[in-house]
């Protein structure tokens, strides 16, 4: 795959239903708008904001890898979009502990910008979310089971 040293990235994260499973995602473009490359992760059981900020994360992960010096990034979340710019605060301590990675790992691209989109322009992030979600139902209502036995309380995940 040739080296693109500027990149577009569309992300998105959700989860179903309050504290659902959850999966982020990251649709990378070229120069050109070509899609490049997609990621994505199921994330287990978390909150929305969360997801979204995993989205960023896996975003930043993987332009890293790919070399990439500049970057793009657009997101449909607008509390994503405000703490990561500064005009909002982060106050819960998971997404905290999320952004100081964040901007840990932000800090090594020459130029770096989030931008919020509206739902519509990032129809293949929100696809391949979706596509994750689908496929762990399959195997969610095993583990749904147990965890209504257990009462287990809500735990992040931290996964890569």
């Amino acid at each position: 795959m040739k080296k693109e040293k500027k990149l577009e990235i569309f992300i998105g994260g959700g989860s179903r239903g309050e504290s659902g499973h959850g999966a982020c995602a990251a649709v990378f473009l070229d120069s050109s708008g070509e899609i490049l490359r997609e990621e994505g992760k199921y994330l287990g059981r978390c909150t929305n904001d969360f997801a979204e900020y995993c989205g960023l994360r896996l975003a930043l992960q993987t332009a890293g890898r790919l070399g990439a010096e500049e970057l793009e990034i657009f997101s449909d979340s607008e509390l994503l979009v405000r703490q990561f710019s500064g005009e909002s605060r982060v106050e819960d301590p998971a997404l905290a502990g999320l952004m100081a990675e964040v901007r840990k790992a932000a800090a090594a691209f020459k130029k770096l910008s989030l931008s919020r989109v509206k739902r519509d322009k990032n129809k293949e992030a929100d696809r391949l979310v979706n596509q994750i979600l689908d496929n762990a139902r399959r195997v969610a209502p095993a583990v749904d089971k147990v965890l209504a036995r257990e009462n287990a309380p809500l735990k992040q995940p931290r996964l890569f």
